[in-house]
């Protein structure tokens, strides 16, 4: 073979293997091409639908938002419509409540008219008695002068003297019958107002003791309660200042102390520990200080709700404070912050009969027991307590007096001072208000008896009304009449030298004369 043939043979095969690679690179280059246009078609599509599908879910959001705020906006118009329901009825008790005090008004001015008419009428009799008088007297004095002889001074000076003696002797009549008269009408007055305050204030009263027992899910409990060596019951103790006792009652962990706050605190950090379940050192200091702080927003959130349920402004912040510890004070199981606010409503009430300062009486009825918030960390009374820390914060010398007074600290001396004394009195000793242990109770109803049977003449003696009254029988023979009213004030003045009791106590002496015959 020639050198051209094997050349050409061998350019031939050159250009054949570039043209197959040509051909397979130009093949390959449209697969890929291909796949590149088929992936992003396939991104379009996976785009679109995901744009889709985000402004469907925008769409939905939207709805939603809209919805809720359509709902919010809803219950918001709710709300004002019974807002102003509720203004509308306050407008329209006002409303009423002003009519009949118009009324009342009306009638008071009727009733003035018509005794300024029964005046008018007396003074004309009066004047028509006092020309009789002259004429009688002149008459009088003419006949003397003739019968007697006597110069007209001397006639004068007897009858006079007459005349002096006759109208001492009338004027002590008619003292008597007024003094009478007015005692009588004093006794009506007083009831009827009492009554009036009493039906106008119907207040829900719940006796609100403070807990001092905290219950346990189960007996397991007392053991983290105690902590390891006791280290958990120390540091409670130690935080709140209160006694913890646990012993073999089942489920129960009872908090003894003086201080009615601090108890407080202890029984609602122990409760959130329980419900927390982590009970160490650390911890219980963490939640004593926040039940602390809680439990100082809801003091002073008490003491500003008493003092807007009475409408009473102007009160320094330190006093609604202490007003609000008494949210946690007891007497006989009576709560006194809300007693306070019930001797404020009745000593307002009472005051408005009486045409006094309404607000004067309710702010002296509010504050009147304020002492018993720190009575456990001061000495003396509470009423003496209390008006020392309000002449501290500026308060008048009126409500001062008041407060000292209402249990005879010291001799009450204003008429607002004997309203407060009626208003505690009827707030402590209605029925219902205060209540007793069944012990301390049935040893009250024994002493009572025990003490009016000591007294010579007496033949039994029954507790009734639940206390408040004792009825005394007595011997006919040995008791007369004057002595049996003797007899009830010495029963009385032993009772209140010996026996401690909320309200009053009635003794009654009842004498009886039996005659018995039989007919044949």
């Amino acid at each position: 073979m020639s050198p051209i043939i094997v050349i050409l043979i061998a350019v031939g095969a050159v250009v054949g293997s570039s043209l197959i690679t040509y051909l397979v690179a130009v093949r390959s280059a449209r697969s890929i091409v291909s796949r590149a246009r088929g992936d992003a078609q396939r991104i379009q599509d996976e785009a679109r639908k995901q744009a889709e599908l985000a402004q469907r879910t925008a769409e939905i959001e939207a709805k939603e938002i809209v919805d809720k705020r359509r709902r919010e906006l809803d219950q918001e118009i709710r709300n004002k419509q019974e807002n102003l329901s509720a203004q509308e009825k306050r407008l329209l008790h006002r409303e009423e409540s002003l009519e009949k005090r118009a009324d009342l008004l009306d009638r008071q001015d009727n009733d003035f008219k018509r005794r300024e008419k029964e005046f008018q009428a007396r003074e004309q009799k009066l004047q028509e008695l006092q020309t009789k008088r002259e004429a009688i007297l002149q008459e009088a004095q003419r006949q003397l002068e003739k019968v007697s002889g006597m110069s007209a001074e001397e006639a004068k000076k007897t009858l006079l003297d007459s005349m002096v003696e006759e109208a001492r002797h009338e004027s002590g009549k008619l003292i008597k019958q007024v003094e009478e008269e007015a005692r009588q009408e004093a006794d009506k007055r007083a009831k009827h107002i009492l009554a009036t305050a009493i039906q106008r204030y119907a207040g829900d009263y719940v006796s609100e003791a403070t807990v001092s027992v905290v219950p346990l899910p189960n007996d397991d409990m007392k053991g983290r309660i105690i902590g390891r060596e006791g280290r958990n019951i120390r540091a409670l103790e130690a935080a709140t200042g209160m006694d913890l006792i646990i012993d073999d009652t089942p489920e129960a962990v009872i908090i003894s102390g003086f201080n009615p706050v601090r108890r407080e605190v202890a029984r609602l950090s122990l409760e959130k520990l329980i419900a927390d379940g982590r009970i160490h050192p650390a911890r219980i200091e963490e939640i004593v200080a926040k039940t602390e702080k809680e439990l100082e927003q809801v003091i002073k959130e008490a003491g500003e709700h008493a003092c807007f349920e009475l409408g009473i402004h102007g009160i320094h912040p330190d006093i609604i404070k202490t007003l609000g510890r008494l949210k946690y004070r007891t007497s006989y199981s009576q709560n006194q912050l809300q007693h306070s606010v019930e001797v404020g409503f009745l000593a307002g009430i009472m005051a408005g009969e009486l045409n006094m300062n309404i607000r004067l009486a309710r702010r002296a009825g509010l504050l009147h027991d304020i002492g018993k918030a720190i009575d456990h960390e001061v000495e003396g009374s509470h009423a003496v307590i209390g008006a020392d820390l309000l002449k501290k914060y500026g308060e008048s010398p009126k409500i001062l007096h008041a407060v000292r007074a209402h249990h005879e600290d010291e001799p009450p001396e204003t008429v607002l001072a004997i309203l407060i004394q009626a208003a505690d009195a009827l707030s402590g000793a209605r029925p219902g208000a205060r209540r007793e242990m069944l012990e301390s109770y049935v040893k009250r109803l024994d002493d009572l008896e025990r003490i009016s049977r000591s007294f010579a003449g007496v033949e039994k003696a029954f507790a009734i009304q639940a206390g408040r009254e004792i009825r005394v029988m007595v011997e006919n023979s040995k008791v007369s009449d004057d002595e049996a009213t003797l007899l009830s004030r010495e029963i009385a003045r032993k009772i209140e030298q010996e026996l401690t009791y909320p309200g009053q106590i009635k003794v009654t002496v009842i004498r009886e004369t039996r005659a018995v015959e039989y007919a044949k």
